[in-house]
């Protein structure tokens, strides 16, 4: 099976994958597109028991939120079952869809009455500056030996290849080898198989029983695409999308085919309704009905982890107590709201870093959580990543409840938080506690499903302070010109900026190996192990693949003894999908590859080597964010132009500290994407949810 399969670009979901172009949501080796280094969730959750401080318990602190969100969408109302002639909620379920795209009724249709909420948890009594954390979770359970075997056998038979029996296993668990049997179109939910792949195990199955417009083709098909679109960032789709992309697989009745999805519960339907706005005046004013908005199909893992977090924040604004701050505009703000968004470029970082120093001196219990560990430092010497602060490796521990032992929480970084991850983090706070989210709405967005600090600025329902600290220098005055759509010339006479012209990719891959090896530590003063490389894709003549292996021959060859890493390579490591750790290799024994990433040192299991480790000299946008470095060559190919926005190029010069190189190869297309190249937009929730909860609230 393609491995490498990769999300296709935005927006449509049957589009075939691009290796050279970067989909949204990768953020690199743990990406569930093209899968260099990543693998799936299940495959992360096989690392091993060195690896259990941090990376299992993170992904023990996810499948802790989906029983959450399980328990939520029970309390909601119960599976229906397949096969059965539709009746009851079912029923009342597809008629209200044809009602709405008819026209005959509105999207209430879609919603049941919610059952009153739970009660909300006290917020956490003072506690002592260090809480003791509760021990790190084991790792989970691999599936069972006969499980496995099993699976093997069916897939044997049906032309598939065995090796993809631990993935079939983890994904469809204990009776794995009978579900497959019975519906050999799950083989779609490991990570990697596409729909013809599955079609032509299916036909070896089931032979002339078969066929393209099989309901259960039709269900695994629809999941499939909203699956994929999640990795591109959308925890929804419209329905007319989701149509489409089946008819691209030749599925003959697709209208049929979302219905059968809809009734068996392997997708949700919604349509969210939006007020209109009164006129001003008492004058008369000829009304005209407002457009529907689009009914949209959703998977109930993002629908529900959206529904949680705005509900959690809505929980956050109604249960702070405001207080009067001394201090400048944001003070003011955190002091008075549960709820505050900050925005600005790097320099502004100092401000909400400043806000949690005051907070502290007040007596409150304050931490500063950041998305990269490579961004951990500048914030502070008690800053931690908010990956290890939901696996409980850092930060102040949780009560009995589950909750943090704060007062105030401050995330930099925030367009990088994806919805389940926000979700996690927003129900682990404790009522009252104070959320400040503070980021640069201009850089690429999250590596998961969702756009969580976009919805809630839009939303418009908590104060918004925006920074006013320029970016200094030539480098901020370049990134600040890219942010509003121009791609200025700047003065640079310390050689801050330098533009490198090439003819083709060939090129590209000598000069930036020059520059990192030889003129950027010469001239500039920087040493190659401090310079970082960006690129727009994985593949192509000068994705990180062709990139990696031309730096690593030149600045750390060898032989590659271990798994093709020798001691004293950099490496990009995903210890869970979507998430990616810079760091070198430090050995390797029996065990494993040993890693040093920042201050810690990590062990890779050997087993989880070749799909969670890629080398890490050259990183893509998405890899890069939320981590600075002193020198950053940036590599535009000529055939990078289609995977260009103003976004991306926003992303990867602001990368830079002290130095930038672009490697540039694309002609005038650098200038287009920078005034015209605004990134797709993504398909979420969250902003009606948001609205729907809090917008009466802030009337008020």
């Amino acid at each position: 099976m393609d491995a490498e399969a990769g999300a296709a670009g935005e927006p449509g979901v049957d589009a075939e994958p691009d290796v050279d172009a970067e989909p949204s949501a990768d953020a690199g080796p743990g990406a569930a597109g093209e899968s260099e280094a990543g693998g799936s969730s299940e495959a992360a959750a096989g690392g091993g028991a060195a690896e259990v401080s941090e990376a299992q318990a993170e992904l023990a602190a996810q499948r802790e939120l989906r029983a959450k969100i399980e328990a939520r969408k029970a309390e909601k109302g119960g599976p229906v079952a397949s096969g059965a002639k539709l009746s009851g909620t079912a029923a009342d379920l597809l008629a209200a869809v044809r009602a709405v795209e008819g026209g005959s009724a509105s999207g209430s249709a879609f919603y049941e009455a919610e059952p009153e909420p739970a009660p909300r948890r006290p917020a956490a009594e003072a506690a002592p500056p260090m809480t003791v954390r509760p021990p790190a979770p084991e790792r989970p359970a691999a599936p069972a030996p006969g499980t496995t075997a099993a699976v093997r056998e069916v897939l044997a038979q049906g032309g598939a290849p065995e090796a993809l029996a631990g993935q079939v296993a983890a994904a469809l668990g204990e009776n794995a080898a009978a579900a497959l049997r019975e519906d050999p179109w799950q083989l779609l939910a490991v990570s990697g198989v596409r729909p013809e792949q599955a079609d032509g195990f299916a036909r070896a199955l089931l032979g002339p029983a078969c066929g393209p417009g099989d309901p259960r083709r039709a269900v695994a098909l629809t999941v499939w695409l909203l699956e994929r679109a999640a990795v591109q960032g959308h925890t929804a789709l419209e329905i007319e999308a989701v149509r489409a992309g089946l008819a691209g697989h030749a599925v003959p009745d697709p209208e049929q085919a979302v219905e059968t999805a809809v009734s068996e519960g392997a997708v949700l339907v919604f349509q969210e309704e939006e007020t209109a706005e009164e006129p001003e005046g008492d004058e008369d004013v000829e009304e005209t009905p407002a457009p529907a908005t689009p009914v949209l199909l959703g998977l109930d893992r993002y629908a529900l982890a959206e529904e949680s977090l705005a509900d959690g924040l809505a929980r956050l604004v109604r249960t702070a107590t405001p207080d009067a701050w001394e201090g400048g505009e944001l003070a003011r703000a955190a002091g008075a709201h549960g709820l505050v968004l900050h925005t600005g470029g790097e320099a502004s970082r100092a401000e909400p870093v400043a806000l949690a120093a005051a907070a502290r001196e007040r007596g409150l219990r304050t931490l500063v959580a950041v998305h990269a560990e490579a961004g951990r430092r500048a914030a502070g010497p008690d800053a931690v990543t908010v990956a290890a602060l939901l696996s409980g490796a850092a930060g102040p521990g949780r009560d009995e409840d589950g909750a943090f032992a704060l007062d105030l929480l401050v995330v930099l970084d925030a367009p990088q938080l994806d919805v389940e991850t926000g979700a996690m983090l927003v129900e682990s706070l404790p009522d009252g506690c104070r959320l400040v989210l503070s980021g640069d709405p201009e850089v690429l967005g999250a590596p998961g499903a969702g756009r969580v600090f976009a919805d809630v600025l839009a939303a418009r329902v908590c104060p918004r302070i925006a920074s006013r600290v320029p970016d200094p220098g030539p480098l901020g005055k370049l990134v600040s010109g890219i942010g509003v759509g121009e791609l200025n010339q700047v003065e640079a006479p310390g050689k801050e900026v330098v533009i490198v012209p090439v003819r083709d990719a060939g090129e590209a891959v000598h000069r930036t190996v020059q520059l990192v090896a030889d003129s950027v530590p010469r001239a500039i003063g920087v040493p190659s192990g401090q310079t970082q490389v960006v690129t727009v894709g994985h593949g192509g003549s000068a994705g990180t693949r062709a990139l990696n292996a031309a730096l690593k021959q030149r600045l750390n060859p060898g032989p590659g003894r271990f798994g093709g890493y020798d001691p004293g390579d950099r490496v990009a490591y995903a210890p869970v999908p979507g998430r990616t750790v810079t760091g070198t290799v430090l050995s390797a024994d029996a065990e494993g590859l040993r890693l040093r990433c920042g201050d810690d040192e990590l062990l890779v299991p050997k087993e989880r080597v070749e799909s969670a480790l890629r080398h890490g000299w050259a990183l893509t946008a998405h890899q890069a964010a939320g981590a600075r470095w002193p020198a950053v060559v940036v590599v535009l190919p000529g055939d990078a132009a289609g995977g260009l926005s103003r976004p991306w190029v926003y992303t990867a010069f602001g990368r830079a500290e002290r130095h930038l190189s672009v490697v540039h190869g694309v002609d005038q297309a650098l200038a287009r994407a920078v005034a015209e190249g605004v990134a797709p937009e993504r398909t979420t929730r969250l902003r009606p949810l948001l609205e729907g909860l809090l917008a009466a609230d802030e009337e008020k």
